[in-house]
């Protein structure tokens, strides 16, 4: 009975930290199309910017 808990902890925590591992990657992914947006939008202003010049 010991070895069956022993077992379901370790998936447990192998479980809870791929969660983890994916909520971060999904946050880096996430700031990352964030930054590219913001990157853009101010290359475009730049763009109409210059064209009224």
């Amino acid at each position: 009975m010991t070895s069956a808990k022993r077992l379901a902890d370790i998936g447990y925590k192998m479980f809870s930290g791929s969660m983890m591992l994916l909520t971060l990657y999904g946050g880096y992914l996430c700031s990352l199309r964030a930054y590219r947006y913001f990157q853009r939008r101010e290359q475009l202003q730049e763009a109409a910017k210059n064209q009224t010049d």
